[in-house]
């Protein structure tokens, strides 16, 4: 198969006349798409077992075969793909009612090279928009916690990713949970030349070893009870592009051999068909469990660790990244209050003191979930402490120690430590200030959780 990354889609022709295969073979494979022929009903659907295809020229006679029970079998095997029936004058009629069958537009044999290229570019592009429309609604929906970062240990990590994202390396990404890890991943994506294809993502904790393996490799019609048609799966989905494999240590250990199979030899197969398939697809994971502990206990297998792990990205927790947090604050506040029509259009001085020096445990995420709860309650321009809903988990801001408070000196050297921490740019800024080196402040950020 060709790469597919840099074509602009897959074609099936379906034609018993050899001269019209090889006419629109060389006319489309000229524009740059991958195309396969097929002479009969027959050779059709082998090669729809091994392959998949974006879209399909069919005619609608193919010698003592009718193209519409042909039509029929690719709806019910590829439900996804679209399908033009090629037709001669005295049948329009007929293309008709394959249209209504499912067919998606007809050609009138002859036609000129312009009119097959500019029929095929219209439903590829459909084909795409449509593969590619779950992918962009979700990034809409995560519009706000942007890469953008101020902090160097970020744009370190930020400036790898770009480099390695030209590759077609596996790459795995590490961190706590909400740290944008999934953003990192389309960014990945985004940058990368498989790029014009789709970011597909699975959710790997959220489903079962037997829903999990026809999620990802998809399964035949009528192989397990309610499966009332053909699906193909998020690894043919992904074909061209990436898959994005979210925290990847809930992945079952019962599939990892099939999912390291794959990772190795881009082959696999449906539930219930033994027909062997194969896919281009580029494999970024994440996780924020630690694998190498999870190997040692016999619960994430060695050799697919070394697959996923050809290039680790490791971002750090947003507590490590306090030059990001009112930024990202600022940001979410304006999306909020513009989707919710609020008031509100700052933070006072003791919120963002309150903010800065939160240690945000849930990071990213817990922070938008926070900024949007403030929008949504705060009745007037300035968001204070109190619409935060911090509770005890933030730690006391700075304006509100003073030596001889009635606190004790453990109380008073932690919110000290929190204040320079919040207002520093890097840790090594913040020992300096403080008087102490590094691997002090590192185990008093320890002793005070911090």
């Amino acid at each position: 198969m060709a790469d597919s990354a840099q074509t602009g889609g897959r074609i099936l022709l379906v034609d018993d006349e050899a001269a019209i295969l090889r006419t629109f073979r060389y006319c489309l494979e000229d524009e740059g798409y991958d195309v396969a022929t097929a002479s009969s009903a027959a050779q059709a659907e082998a090669l729809l077992q091994r392959q998949v295809f974006d879209l399909c020229l069919l005619d609608l006679r193919l010698g003592d075969e009718s193209g519409l029970d042909v039509l029929a079998q690719m709806r019910a095997q590829a439900p996804w793909m679209r399908v033009v029936i090629v037709t001669a004058y005295s049948a329009v009629d007929t293309a008709v009612d394959a249209m209504q069958a499912g067919a998606v537009d007809y050609l009138v044999k002859p036609c000129s090279p312009e009119q097959l290229r500019m029929a095929a570019a219209k439903q590829l592009e459909a084909r795409q928009l449509v593969a590619r429309l779950e992918a962009l609604e979700d990034e809409v929906r995560q519009k706000g916690a942007q890469l953008d970062s101020h902090s160097p240990v970020l744009m370190s990590v930020l400036e790898t990713a770009r480099q390695v994202a030209a590759t077609d390396a596996n790459i795995l990404t590490l961190g706590e949970s909400g740290t944008g890890k999934g953003e990192l991943a389309r960014a990945i994506h985004g940058w990368s030349r498989r790029a014009k294809r789709t970011c597909v993502t699975i959710n790997c904790p959220s489903l079962t070893a037997e829903l999990m393996e026809s999620e990802l490799f998809g399964h035949a019609k009528g192989s397990f009870t309610g499966a009332s048609e053909s699906t193909q799966g998020r690894v043919s989905q992904a074909d061209g592009g990436t898959l994005f494999l979210d925290e990847i240590g809930d992945f079952p250990l019962a599939l990892q051999p099939k999912l390291l199979r794959f990772i190795q030899d881009k082959e696999y197969e449906r539930v219930g068909d033994p027909v062997t398939r194969r896919a281009d697809v580029r494999i970024v994971a994440a996780t924020n469990l630690d694998l190498d502990e999870m190997v040692r206990e016999g619960r994430f297998r060695e050799d697919l660790l070394y697959r996923l792990n050809v290039i680790t990205l490791k971002l750090p927790p947003l507590r490590e990244r306090p030059e990001d947090i009112m930024s990202l604050a600022e940001r979410f506040l304006a999306r909020f209050v513009s989707d919710y029509g609020r008031p509100a259009c700052t933070f006072s001085d003791e919120a963002t003191a309150a903010l800065q020096a939160y240690r945000w445990p849930g990071n990213i995420r817990e922070l938008r979930n926070v900024i949007e709860r403030a929008s949504i309650i705060c009745q007037q321009e300035a968001v204070e402490v109190a619409h935060l809903g911090l509770g005890g988990g933030a730690e006391v801001p700075s304006s509100t120690v003073r030596v001889g408070a009635p606190m004790s000196l453990e109380e008073l050297e932690k919110a000290h430590i929190a204040a320079v921490l919040a207002s520093s740019n890097t840790l090594d800024l913040a020992a300096k200030t403080l008087g102490i080196d590094a691997s002090t402040l590192y185990r008093k950020r320890k002793q005070y959780n911090l």
